[in-house]
């Protein structure tokens, strides 16, 4: 079989990211071959192509990690799925494609009333919020919730999950377009971060205690979050939205100065004061696809609503889906269309 995949020779900049046509092999025993459908965006694939992310793999690769699509072929093992089967999932790498082959434990079947877009928009979002909130926030009825990148795909998952603990939900965004929205997802009080974020923070809290906060950011807005933590507050770290490059390649001379100047955490303090600093990489369970399993199906008994897909590029304009995810002004999540 011939595929059309966007393949990376080098990481460093994302016009190193060239569409080339290559052949994929029949699926292995345990593997089905998906025709590809949607592919979702997530900041470790801007990172993987510039060469920011500990992951990446050496030497030539297709980035992306989440899609939906369907089974077109499968191995003499797999009898969970059929072919015509209309699934969604993840893989370590090789999303950006129009035929892939993966493992079935890696794949879930596509909720029978979701699009293609909404498949390609769930699984790495709604794992990042559950495993943020419950396995390591171990959230409680009543909690205070402070959700940074309020808008974005894991900030909006964050929130409903949030919400089935009747918790109050703070969001923060970059800018004011994003408010209404999140007032209509549920959000209890939503702040633009500037210089006057602390402030913000204390007036928003009002005297209630902040119990969780998932924090992608970094820099100054991480430090007044922190320090505004109740005791035993925890604060979950599972981004660096600061890292971010607004170009085709970083700016290593800024990054280092970000590197250096980050805020840094007394492990003394913590116990000091009774708060929990924890920080997660979801790629670790990759090589977990039992414990993802579980997750994704307790994420799917919570009932939330489908994914908000923001904006919609066809297969031929990833370049443009890329550019304008990394330019932070997005709502929800960008899904390429193959």
């Amino acid at each position: 079989m011939i595929r059309k995949s966007y393949r990376i020779n080098k990481a460093g900049s994302l016009s190193n990211l060239k569409l080339v046509e290559e052949e994929l092999p029949g699926p292995t025993a345990n593997e089905v071959t998906i025709e590809v459908k949607a592919i979702g965006f997530n900041f470790a694939d801007l990172f993987a192509i510039q060469g920011l992310y500990s992951a990446t793999p050496k030497g030539s690769f297709v980035p992306g990690l989440e899609y939906s699509g369907v089974i077109i072929k499968k191995g003499d093992a797999v009898t969970e799925f059929e072919l015509n089967d209309k699934v969604m999932g993840v893989i370590k790498f090789g999303a950006y494609t129009t035929h892939l082959n993966i493992d079935y434990r890696y794949v879930s079947k596509l909720p029978e009333d979701w699009s293609f877009e909404e498949g390609a928009a769930f699984v790495v979002q709604s794992l990042t919020a559950y495993y943020a909130l419950i396995e390591l926030g171990n959230i409680k009825n009543n909690y205070t919730v402070l959700i940074h990148s309020a808008a974005g795909g894991v900030g909006i998952y964050a929130n409903r999950i949030a919400k089935k603990y009747n918790a109050h939900t703070i969001g923060t965004v970059g800018n004011n377009s994003k408010i209404d929205f999140l007032k209509k997802e549920g959000y209890d009080d939503v702040i633009v971060r500037d210089k006057n974020f602390r402030e913000k923070l204390k007036s928003s809290l009002n005297g209630r205690e902040l119990n969780i906060v998932l924090e992608c950011i970094g820099g100054k807005i991480f430090k007044d979050s922190f320090d505004l933590l109740s005791p035993t507050g925890r604060i979950m770290i599972y981004g660096g939205a600061q890292f971010m490059s607004h170009s085709s390649r970083p700016n290593y001379l800024k990054l280092l100065y970000q590197y250096l100047t980050r805020p840094k955490i007394d492990p003394l303090s913590l116990s000091d004061t009774n708060r929990s600093l924890m920080g997660f990489n979801l790629i670790y369970l990759w090589d977990k696809p039992d414990e993802m399993k579980r997750m994704l199906s307790n994420v799917l008994e919570f009932n939330l609503k489908e994914p908000y897909v923001g904006s919609t590029f066809t297969f031929e304009k990833l370049h443009d889906a890329l550019k304008l995810f990394q330019s932070g002004n997005t709502i929800g999540k960008v899904v390429v269309k193959t």
